[in-house]
C-alpha cells in the first residue's frame, strides 16, 4: 500500500512546525561577510583562499562540496541506467 500526503505551507511555516530555529539573522551576517570577502577576487586561486577562510568547515567542507558537484555532474552526463523498484 502506498500513501501520499501533500502539505502546502511556506518555508517559514514548515520551519516553525518542525521546531527549527530561525537563523535568518545569522544567515544575513554570513552572506554579507562572504559578499565582502568576494570583492576584489580576480582569479580562481584567490577564490579558493577566500572560500577556505569563510567556509564553515574549511577545506573539508570544500572537498565535500567538490565531490557533491562532481557527482551531480557525472550523473547528468551518464545515461539513466540501473535498476528501478517496482512500485506496484
Amino acid at each position: 500500500m502506498k500513501v501520499n500526503v501533500e502539505v502546502e505551507c511556506s518555508p517559514e511555516e514548515a520551519r516553525r512546525f518542525l521546531g527549527l530555529p530561525d537563523v535568518t539573522k545569522a544567515n544575513d551576517v554570513y552572506v554579507d561577510a562572504l559578499a565582502n570577502a568576494m570583492q576584489g577576487v580576480g582569479n580562481f586561486e584567490q577564490l579558493q583562499e577566500v572560500a577556505k577562510q569563510v567556509a564553515p568547515m574549511g577545506q573539508i567542507g570544500l572537498k565535500l562540496f567538490q565531490q557533491f558537484m562532481e557527482g551531480g555532474a557525472s550523473m547528468t552526463r551518464s545515461p539513466a541506467g540501473g535498476t528501478q523498484k517496482d512500485e506496484s
